[in-house]
């Protein structure tokens, strides 16, 4: 009895320190890869490898993981009016937040007015008219490309609303197949269980990930862009930091009464994860988890964060903003507010269709720049340097809004756990970065029950016959 007391508490202790190590490998490996990048900046190009592959595997489980939480989370929901209604308040705050995050763009936009002075080149008009080419999609064929192939196909396309769209018919078939449906959705529970400890196992690559990743972009950039760009840059970076701490930060304490910076805190290591990675979509998994561990419940946990994924991307709108602005200055055509706003409605339309698409940002910024005014697309060129840094920003700001929005959501449709929230932001629920998910009962007692609920069904069904 002494030394099973004893021992007992020693599992957990050693299980967080091992994942400290983890996120400071990370954060030497982004200072290696940095070191690298300017040391010798030919090699570090060669290693984005490293950085693409680690994304690559984040984005393996994403489709089974958003399946998972959004077939458990309605399945287990007794009203289907109740996900309706969350999916309904989201995208209303989706669209109100977008047009939020523009205006504030369009405000700093105007005060700095970074682009006026710069050189337009025949190799930047080159540069500028190539990314119009890139993969961003019209927002019909963006609507169509919702609906998969096959069901199959929705999980092996990367296709996240694909993968949203069949869950939620999931979920609804097995809500209404009542108690018929319990044994399908303990079967997906146990998936889930499979599917967060393989994602654990992945995340030990992320040293080697981030490094790669670092490297490779502090190289190809050079310390040149950086200093004839650093106003846009660092404007950028400003408005993204002010939407985020006084925009979302005072709207989640007047609506939810949450701190912002605790909520943040909370999230931190997603946000080293993302900025290592420059990609939002490398936390999503972690973020759905992390959300449900908070207090808020999984239906709208599930549908808040994947469609966020797609509509919510507060950071791309102020990047899309203050880049269309400081490229018209920079082309001497500065455009008037009554030019700006139409432009600005136009991108906003178009960010959607571009979702999911690597290197979103200056894809959508192209397209909706070829479509509206033509004349504007030689100078994105001028932009292209930086960009991987300015996606660094978009990425951790659409993060950001996303946890914002979830705990918002939760708390309008009264489906989060106040009691619970105070906990894990006080640091008196840890989150377990082991299995990434909730045990209440232990793995013991979830696997007896998973083996109790066929027998006890078994037995009624014999008693009936």
């Amino acid at each position: 009895m002494t030394s099973n007391a004893a021992t007992a508490p020693a599992a957990p202790k050693a299980k967080r320190d091992r994942t400290h190590y983890l996120y400071i490998a990370v954060i030497i490996a982004v200072a290696l890869g940095i070191a690298v990048g300017l040391i010798a900046p030919d090699f570090a190009t060669e290693l984005k490898p490293l950085g693409t592959g680690f994304v690559n595997l984040i984005k393996m489980m994403i489709s089974p993981i958003i399946f998972c939480t959004i077939v458990l989370g309605i399945g287990s929901v007794r009203k289907a009016a109740k996900v309706g209604a969350v999916g309904g308040i989201a995208l209303v705050y989706f669209l109100v937040m977008s047009l939020v995050a523009l205006a504030i763009g369009l405000i700093v936009g105007n005060i700095l007015d970074p682009g006026t002075g710069l050189a337009v080149t025949d190799a930047v008009k080159e540069t500028g008219q190539a990314q119009v080419d890139a993969e961003a999609k019209g927002t019909v064929d963006f609507l169509m490309g919702i609906i998969p192939t096959t069901i199959v196909s929705a999980f092996t396309s990367g296709e996240v609303l694909q993968t949203l769209l069949i869950a939620l018919l999931c979920g609804f078939a097995l809500q209404a197949m009542g108690n018929a449906g319990q044994p399908v959705l303990r079967g997906i529970e146990h998936i889930q269980r499979l599917v967060f400890r393989v994602l654990a196992m992945i995340m030990w690559a992320a040293p080697v990930g981030a490094f790669g990743a670092i490297a490779a972009v502090t190289g190809s950039a050079g310390v040149d862009a950086l200093k004839s760009l650093a106003v846009l840059m660092l404007g950028f970076y400003v408005t993204c930091v002010l939407f985020l701490f006084l925009v979302l930060g005072t709207l989640l304490r007047v609506v939810a009464g949450v701190n912002v910076f605790s909520l943040f805190k909370y999230l931190g290591r997603e946000f080293l994860l993302i900025l290592s990675t420059s990609s939002s979509e490398s936390a999503l998994p972690r973020l759905i988890a992390k959300m449900e561990h908070l207090g808020v419940s999984k239906p709208v946990v599930g549908i808040t964060v994947p469609t966020g994924y797609s509509f919510n991307l507060d950071g791309t709108m102020i990047y899309m903003t203050m880049a269309s602005l400081f490229i018209a200055d920079a082309m001497g055509t500065p455009m008037s507010i009554g030019e700006q706003i139409p432009l600005l409605l136009f991108l906003l339309v178009a960010s959607k269709g571009a979702a999911g698409v690597s290197g979103a940002g200056l894809a959508t910024l192209a397209g909706g720049l070829q479509s509206h005014k033509p004349a504007l697309v030689d100078g994105i060129g001028l932009i292209v340097g930086i960009d991987r840094f300015m996606s660094e920003a978009r990425a951790l700001t659409n993060f950001g809004g996303n946890a914002v929005a979830t705990v918002l959501i939760g708390t309008w449709t009264k489906e989060i756990d106040k009691d619970r929230v105070n906990e894990v932001l006080a640091g008196r629920a840890p989150f377990d970065e082991k299995t990434l998910l909730d045990d209440h009962h232990g793995a013991d007692d979830d696997a007896g029950d998973a083996s109790d609920l066929p027998e006890q069904g078994g037995e009624k069904e014999l008693a009936r016959a």
